[in-house]
């Protein structure tokens, strides 16, 4: 079992997301943190980090973990599923999922979360598990939390001007 020192509390979590954001820390700065702070905080996570879309695939930003896999065509994996669908796809066992792409081998569950403007991807939160069933609907309204905070960063639009979203 993967054991991390935790920042207190999710709500600290929060708290600490939204001062980079309050403090206008560049958009590419805060999202490294972002995927820090998440992987660094909370128990059994290998993996947490960005896809940003650039149109018909997602790039890889911001991570904390093994290398990853540098692109991913919309529609493939978890993060291009959830990409397609702009919803949050929780995967209680990656091996089960059909279309999943194994960039960590000890990665077994796996939650993406859309970064939606306006209806608009600009990319997904990618967080992996080494444990089955790692992810529930709290942890799902939590990590829309964060996307939500992250989507309201004032230089959020200045991704448009990396990636063809």
């Amino acid at each position: 079992m993967i054991h991390k020192h935790s920042i207190s509390s999710k709500e600290d979590i929060i708290q600490t997301i939204n001062q980079s954001i309050i403090d206008k820390t560049h958009i590419i700065s805060c999202l490294a943190n972002v995927a820090s702070i998440i992987y660094h905080s909370l128990e059994n996570i290998n993996w947490a980090g960005f896809y940003f879309r650039n149109n018909y695939e997602l790039l890889l930003g911001p991570f904390c973990g093994k290398p990853a896999c540098e692109r991913i065509l919309i529609d493939n994996g978890v993060c291009g599923y959830s990409a397609k669908i702009k919803k949050t796809v929780i995967i209680p066992n990656v091996d089960n999922f059909e279309n999943h792409i194994a960039c960590d081998p000890n990665s077994k569950s796996e939650i993406v979360i859309p970064l939606l403007k306006n209806s608009i991807l600009y990319g997904v939160l990618d967080i992996d598990s080494p444990k089955i069933d790692r992810f529930n609907a709290d942890d799902k309204l939590f990590f829309e939390k964060i996307t939500e905070l992250i989507m309201k960063h004032p230089d959020i639009d200045l991704l448009k001007n990396i990636y063809k979203i």
